[in-house]
């Protein structure tokens, strides 16, 4: 398992249009990717668990890539998130 935290910079936190997008990109992965943010935790590759999450600009979420090509998802998912959050 391949573990990293990411603290949001985006004024708008994690919003619709973003969630969309890192659930697309989750989903090309075949490994199991979650999300945490405080104590509450989210599948990557479902839209309303990511945005149940309500992560806003300034607060970290650790991302965790368990599986096949996990690290490969790991770099793939923390450029995205430095690119697009």
């Amino acid at each position: 398992m391949i573990t990293f935290t990411y603290t949001i910079t985006d004024a708008s936190g994690i919003h619709a249009r973003p969630a969309g997008l890192l659930v697309k990109q989750a989903a090309g992965f075949p490994c199991a990717i979650t999300l945490q943010k405080g104590e509450k935790t989210a599948d990557a590759k479902r839209i309303f668990a990511v945005m149940s999450l309500a992560a806003k600009q300034g607060e970290t979420i650790t991302v965790s890539c368990d599986g096949e090509d996990e690290g490969e998802a790991a770099k793939a998912l923390e450029a995205f998130l430095a690119e697009n959050l």
